[in-house]
């Protein structure tokens, strides 16, 4: 699966951190559903936390930190992989350059990297706009599998080599575009790599420090940074997801390549502080309405949760053994966030979180 096709000061507590609905928040017991959805067949380990009004309303850890029940629990704070969650995060700054005047929603991506336009290393970028690169409607590839496929095209067992963004938008030369820019949504990690690349090239600094300077350290996510190259992984205790091998053999994806997240899906959190940026952008802090609408309106990867409230949205990330997951009051008010480790794909494991996020938001 994708990096994205669902779509902080929390202490690291040495065991696990058996939680309970807190009084007066009409949240559920968020370990019960911890436990449950651990009992997931393919899950390894499950940790979530729910926040009302940013403040803490519940948490829980189940399963293990290593397969077949090794390693304790995950510890209940600990950071994990967010996976496609990036994206939003990545777009928010993007979006907040064009509100600066830096550059607009309309410029091409021609005229913005002529490096990705010489060569045809993308096709028609004369064509499509940084828009249509955040609503994924610009028509190019995905580099992360091949017709149709949810398999990685890449060695997903290269934990060292270090490739460049553009490297890894090279991948994707010659494969059939998806549409017309501006036709249609199609979801591409493609699209979001180039993103990376733009801010950089508009900013003169690195993707990692633009997070960090306009999100991270504003909304007080200490504990969330942005990978760049291997062998960086992810500090502390943690869950530890696995991807078979050719022999069919689950192998450890901890330290999995972080060259390839560049932009798409290379922050590394926690649940206090995905939840504190998703509060943050709901409340209007981050963007104003005309460019929040960017996200949350046509080409928006959040869905209704489908069960719950109807101001209940969820969005969430997957990549090698690890998916993530939050459902959030679109009045900033409630999130929970969800992560889990895992040995298997994730099309039985996303329904059960979905229901571990009702079971917390909607008791």
């Amino acid at each position: 699966m994708s990096l994205g096709a669902v779509t902080v000061a929390a202490l690291l507590l040495a065991t696990a951190a058996p939680a309970t609905a807190a009084g007066g928040t009409g949240v559920g017991d968020v370990q019960q559903a911890m436990e449950s959805l651990a009992r997931t067949p393919g899950v390894v380990g499950a940790i979530g936390g729910a926040y009302v009004d940013g403040k803490p309303a519940g948490s829980g850890t189940a399963g293990s930190r290593l397969l077949n029940g090794k390693g304790g629990t995950i510890p209940a704070g600990s950071r994990f992989a967010i996976g496609s969650q990036t994206k939003m995060m990545v777009a928010t700054v993007l979006l907040q350059l064009v509100e600066q005047g830096r550059l607009g929603l309309d410029d091409k991506l021609a005229d913005l990297l002529p490096e990705v336009a010489a060569g045809g290393l993308v096709e028609r970028a004369g064509e499509i706009t940084v828009q249509q690169l955040i609503q994924h409607t610009s028509g190019i590839p995905d580099w992360w599998s091949r017709n149709g496929s949810d398999e990685p095209a890449f060695d997903v067992f290269d934990f060292t080599t270090y490739y460049r963004p553009i490297d890894i938008v090279a991948m994707t030369r010659g494969l059939p575009r998806t549409g017309e820019p501006g036709e249609k949504f199609a979801y591409s990690n493609t699209n979001y790599t180039l993103l990376g690349m733009i801010i950089e090239k508009v900013t003169g600094g690195t993707l990692a420090d633009e997070l960090a300077r306009r999100l991270f350290r504003p909304l007080g996510m200490t504990r969330t940074y942005a990978l760049t190259k291997p062998p960086e992984g992810i500090k502390g205790p943690h869950g530890h997801g696995y991807y078979p091998d050719s022999t069919g053999t689950p192998r450890d994806m901890h330290h999995s390549n972080a060259s390839w997240g560049f932009g798409a899906g290379n922050v590394v959190s926690t649940t206090h502080d995905v939840s504190a940026f998703q509060r943050a952008f709901d409340q209007g802090k981050l963007l104003p309405p005309s460019l929040r609408k960017i996200l949350t309106g046509g080409g928006s990867r959040q869905q209704d949760s489908g069960q719950c409230q109807d101001d209940l949205k969820m969005q969430g990330g997957s990549g090698l053994g690890y998916t993530t997951l939050i459902l959030f009051s679109t009045d900033g008010r409630r999130q929970f966030e969800m992560s889990v480790t895992r040995s298997t794909g994730d099309s039985a494991i996303i329904p059960e979180m979905v229901k571990a996020g009702e079971a917390v938001l909607c008791p």
